[in-house]
């Protein structure tokens, strides 16, 4: 797709450390390394976060996950491929702007599993 998508209704999510939301709930938004770095922040369905959550943070238990309202993001999200290992066509959702707190609706512990790899959200 590689544009801009009209996501609203759609549920996003996000993967950060607990101090990184204690952080970003204390300022009101969420401005990962990646905003600066690339210019976005990283983003997900439910049924794609274990790719990267695999990729860079296998066996971490201190990771939050963030589910987000897209209609409450005021900067746009594009749809753009992730990297050459995740199967073909799949793209991600890359948010042009800090991640507002107001826009999280729900934040949950995402654990791995015993062997240390993560699993798509269910919700």
């Amino acid at each position: 797709m590689d544009s801009t998508s009209n996501t609203s209704g759609d549920v996003l999510v996000h993967l950060c450390s607990v101090e990184e939301w204690r952080d970003a709930a204390d300022c009101g938004e969420l401005r990962p390394d990646s905003l600066d770095q690339l210019g976005f922040v990283h983003l997900s369905r439910p049924d794609q976060v274990h790719l990267p959550a695999n990729r860079l943070y296998a066996g971490r238990t201190d990771m939050m996950l963030l589910r987000i309202d897209a209609a409450r993001l005021s900067s746009p999200v594009r749809w753009e491929p992730g990297v050459p290992t995740d199967p073909a066509g799949m793209e991600f959702p890359h948010l042009y702007g800090p991640l507002p707190v107001s826009a999280v609706i729900r934040v949950t512990p995402y654990l791995p599993t015993s062997e240390g790899s993560f699993a798509p959200d269910e919700g």
